[in-house]
């Protein structure tokens, strides 16, 4: 009897990652979950420079930027509530400090423009199709910092502005780095604020977009919101607010990942780390007990026999 009806993945024979890969994540929160996952297991991996991206003209314009190496100044700066933002940035990179936020920025292009150059893989979450233009530069934005709306437009891109958007992305990172395989993800997470049909329309028209451009120039997609809504289609799968993925949601989807995108040696030294990560989190009942001490030395000599082969992972 089956219980669920699975969405077939077809494992990738190229491009694999590996620990030798370098990854850079951009995009909406999911991209941070998937991140999350890659740290905790020791990847090269680097996520969202400009903090979480929901749309894919917030993502280009970031990638545009990049590759222009723009320098900011304070005429890219907005003041709100006695706080200093970017409409191009997530809230996280906000400060009190107008000189902070611009060392921030600035940092930040220079580190993405470093690791789109040296990425094998870059993965792409995007989360909506909504936008919102600040009617004053008549400019779409990444994040309205809870300015008040009626000084925004919201719209909602096409199919064919996204797909024209992704495709200038994709571009723009290959003059970068030719090599780099680029992976898009829709985020699983539902922006219900938008409405439950907005919300539809919305990750339709990413799906549609995405898929002009798939199996071209190394572009690949990975069905995250599809193995939400289908394999997991039930609530104990969700965080409290009925929006989110759990945590069992995410392992699931995460695992999927890994049999579609890793090599069977990946996995094999993942389960050492895994073991080293679940060693160095264990709290003894007694921390001077010979047997602790036992297992201590075991747990320094498994951290020496990967750092050896590995030399670029820190615990």
């Amino acid at each position: 009897m089956k219980l669920q009806t699975k969405i077939p993945l077809k494992r990738k024979t190229q491009n694999l990652i590996d620990y030798q890969s370098k990854i850079l994540l951009l995009g909406s929160c999911f991209s941070e979950n998937i991140g999350d996952k890659l740290s905790y297991f020791k990847f090269q991996s680097t996520q969202n420079p400009f903090g979480i991206l929901f749309h894919p003209k917030a993502i280009e314009n970031l990638i545009t930027n990049t590759s222009n190496k723009k320098v900011y100044s304070s005429d890219d700066l907005i003041y709100q509530n006695e706080i200093w933002h970017s409409f191009d940035a997530h809230s996280s990179l906000s400060s009190a400090s107008e000189n902070e936020l611009l060392n921030k920025l600035n940092v930040a292009i220079s580190l993405t423009n470093k690791k789109i150059k040296e990425a094998s893989h870059i993965v792409i979450t995007l989360g909506t199709s909504w936008v919102y233009r600040y009617i004053e530069i008549d400019t779409i934005v990444a994040n309205c910092h809870k300015i008040p709306q009626k000084k925004f437009l919201k719209e909602l891109l096409s199919v064919s502005e996204i797909s024209e958007s992704l495709a200038r992305s994709i571009s723009l990172i290959k003059s970068m780095n030719s090599d780099a395989a680029v992976i898009f993800t829709i985020s699983p997470v539902r922006h219900l604020k938008d409405g439950f049909i907005e919300n539809t329309q919305s990750k339709s028209h990413l799906i549609a977009a995405i898929h002009t451009l798939v199996n071209k120039q190394d572009v690949s997609y990975f069905p995250s919101y599809e193995i939400m809504m289908d394999e997991l289609r039930d609530y104990r799968f969700y965080a409290e607010d009925m929006i989110h993925p759990n945590k069992t949601a995410i392992n699931y989807i995460w695992r999927k990942f890994i049999d579609t995108w890793f090599s069977e040696e990946t996995k094999s030294i993942m389960k050492e780390i895994d073991e080293i990560q679940k060693g160095l989190l264990h709290r003894p009942f007694h921390e001077d007990s010979k047997l602790h001490q036992q297992f201590l030395l075991k747990l320094e000599q498994k951290k020496s026999s990967l750092q050896e082969r590995l030399p670029f992972i820190n615990f």
